[in-house]
């Protein structure tokens, strides 16, 4: 039996969310105390005890949802992975738990992607919308032909589980793709509340920015694969690693793709670390005979 660990990425986030680590757990408090010092507020407060609307701020919620996956990885797994993965933020989490980054080294590249990606989304107002039960080469085509016959900028972004696609790109551009994908035979094409056009070419800005700090961390050659969401493959060269981690802005995550390249190397058990079951619900929609559990 092989075991796969992965990693929930931003929208995971809840009010009270490590508390019980922090409480319960000696190694998580101190993790967590670290954390509010690396990033000069107490973050570990607004994780606890903060409401909706404050965890839903990008510079506290990719941090909180990176700490709360990598803490309790860190105080609550009882076995060794084989492979890890991460959705979107959570490929940073993956990479704590492969060794090859350093939780302080994680925590500041996440707080700088954070910053970057919420200057990006003020720069270019833009958005993204679910699309159900439609084919994943017919969203790819509607999106293509709405880029060149308008300008406008609407890309396949997340491609979750079979059935369940989430574009994104710019406000008029996801207006339109709404309406043709309805058209096309989509259960549903919905526009979801987030603050901008994440993995599309909308995040350019963030790109550059993440790419220098990227580049000038330590990345150690890590002690077993990780699955990496651009190339939904097994990647373990840390130059590589680097690389995919800056293209995971402006690329898709191929959420889908991974799970199922996960299966075929050899994964019979996959166990989710952070905040809520997202991610065990998405393996189980690409393989029902997945065995999932979870710890948080």
């Amino acid at each position: 039996m092989s075991q796969a660990y992965i990693f929930p990425g931003q929208g995971s986030q809840f009010s009270g969310m490590g508390k019980s680590l922090y409480e319960n757990k000696e190694a998580a408090k101190a993790l967590f105390e670290r954390a509010n010092e690396v990033l000069g507020f107490r973050i570990s407060d607004v994780m606890f005890t903060g409401t909706e609307d404050a965890l839903k701020q990008t510079n506290v919620t990719q941090p909180a949802v990176f700490l709360h996956a990598v803490i309790a990885y860190k105080t609550l797994a009882i076995s060794t992975p084989e492979m890890v993965a991460g959705h979107s933020l959570g490929e940073f989490s993956a990479l704590v738990a492969n060794d090859c980054l350093l939780f302080e080294d994680a925590l500041k590249l996440v707080a700088i992607r954070a910053s970057a990606m919420q200057k990006a989304c003020e720069l270019n107002p833009s958005t993204m919308a679910a699309v159900l039960a439609l084919a994943d080469d017919k969203v790819e085509e509607i999106c293509a032909a709405i880029q060149a016959e308008t300008g406008e900028v609407v890309v396949p972004a997340n491609y979750n589980c079979p059935g369940q696609l989430v574009i994104s790109g710019s406000i008029k551009g996801i207006e339109i793709a709404c309406e043709r994908l309805k058209a096309a035979g989509a259960k549903r094409a919905l526009v979801l509340p987030v603050g901008g056009a994440f993995h599309s070419p909308l995040m350019l800005p963030a790109k550059e920015e993440l790419a220098a700090a990227i580049e000038s961390t330590q990345f150690n050659t890590p002690r077993f694969p990780v699955y990496q969401n651009v190339v939904a493959a097994a990647v373990s060269d840390p130059a590589l690693i680097k690389r995919n981690l800056i293209d995971q802005l402006t690329g898709a995550v191929r959420w889908t793709q991974c799970v199922q390249a996960m299966i075929t190397d050899g994964a019979t058990q996959f166990t989710e670390s952070g905040p809520g079951k997202v991610l065990q619900g998405l393996v189980q929609k690409v393989n029902k005979d997945m065995l999932v559990s979870g710890i948080s």
